[in-house]
C-alpha cells in the first residue's frame, strides 16, 4: 500500500490526483488552505475507494506551515511514497503593478515550497530506495511571460537537476508541464479565457492519467497533449528574442 501526498489537493489539478491516486488504492495526505473543502473530500474519497486519508491543512506561503509538511513527508513511521507539488494560483496583473507582497506569496507558493517538500521528500525516499515527485509546473516555463514563468521555469529545471541527482536511487522525478487545462484555476484568478480556442484545452483527467504513467516509467519531463508537445518543441528551437519579443507583445501597457 503506498502512501501519496499532495498539495493544492481541492481544486483542479490536484484534486484530479488526489481522486485517481485513491483509485487506484493510494492513502492520501491532502494538503490546502481550505479546511472544510479538505474534510469534504477526505469523507468523498476515503469512502469511495476504502482508502485512508489524512487531512493537512496549510498555507504554502506560510514558511511555518510548509515546514510542517515537510516533517510529515520527513516521517520515517509514516512514510510517503508519492508527492505530488500542484500547489499553486495565478496573479492578474504584470509584475509592476502587483503589491510585491502578493508577489512574493505567490513565489512561496510556487517555488519555495516546491523546494522544501522535494528535498523532504527527496532525502525520505532516497533513504528507502524508492518514491515518485511530480511537481506541476507549466508549458510557461519554456516562455517568458513574467513571474509566473520564471517560477515554472524554476519548478522545470530544479526537477530536471533533482531526477539526474537521484538517479540510480529508485526515486523518479517529473516535472508536469500542462497548457491549459479546463479546471477551475482561470475562475479562481478571474481571467477571461472565452477567446482561447477549443482545441488549446487539455482535460484534466487525461492529463492525470498521462502524468501518472510518465511517471510511472521515469520520464523526467512530462508535457500532455499533441499541440503542447509540439508547443514546446518549438520552443526549444525558437531564439529566445523572438520569445522575448512576443511576450513584450503580450505584456504592452493599455492605455489609460
Amino acid at each position: 500500500m503506498s502512501t501519496a501526498l499532495v498539495t493544492g489537493a481541492t481544486a483542479g489539478i490536484g484534486r484530479e490526483f488526489a481522486v485517481q491516486l485513491a483509485s487506484r488504492g493510494d492513502d492520501l495526505v491532502l494538503v490546502a488552505r481550505d479546511v472544510a473543502r479538505l474534510e469534504a473530500l477526505a469523507r468523498k474519497l476515503g469512502e469511495a475507494h476504502a482508502v485512508e486519508v489524512e487531512v493537512l491543512p496549510a498555507d504554502l506561503s506560510d514558511h511555518e506551515a510548509t515546514q510542517r509538511v515537510a516533517e510529515r513527508l520527513a516521517s520515517r513511521e509514516r512514510p510517503v511514497d508519492v508527492l505530488v507539488n500542484n500547489a499553486g494560483y495565478s496573479l492578474t496583473e504584470g509584475f509592476l503593478d502587483t503589491a510585491l507582497e502578493d508577489e512574493v506569496a505567490r513565489f512561496d507558493v510556487l517555488t519555495r515550497a516546491v523546494l522544501v517538500l522535494s528535498h523532504a521528500a527527496g532525502r525520505a525516499m532516497r533513504e528507502r530506495g524508492r518514491g515518485a515527485i511530480i511537481n506541476v509546473s507549466s508549458v510557461a516555463s519554456f516562455m517568458t511571460s513574467g513571474t509566473y514563468s520564471a517560477e515554472k521555469a524554476f519548478v522545470t529545471v530544479f526537477s530536471e537537476g533533482l531526477a539526474s541527482e537521484l538517479a540510480g536511487t529508485g526515486v523518479s522525478v517529473t516535472a508536469l508541464c500542462p497548457g491549459f487545462t479546463r479546471t477551475e484555476f482561470h475562475d479562481r484568478a478571474d481571467l477571461d479565457m472565452s477567446a482561447l480556442p477549443s482545441f488549446a484545452w487539455l482535460d484534466a483527467p487525461r492529463l492525470v492519467r498521462d502524468a501518472l504513467a510518465d511517471a510511472d516509467k521515469g520520464k523526467v519531463v512530462s508535457v500532455p497533449g499533441l499541440q503542447y508537445k509540439v508547443a514546446v518543441a518549438a520552443l526549444r528551437l525558437v531564439p529566445r528574442p523572438l520569445i522575448r519579443g512576443r511576450s513584450r507583445r503580450f505584456h504592452r501597457p493599455s492605455a489609460r
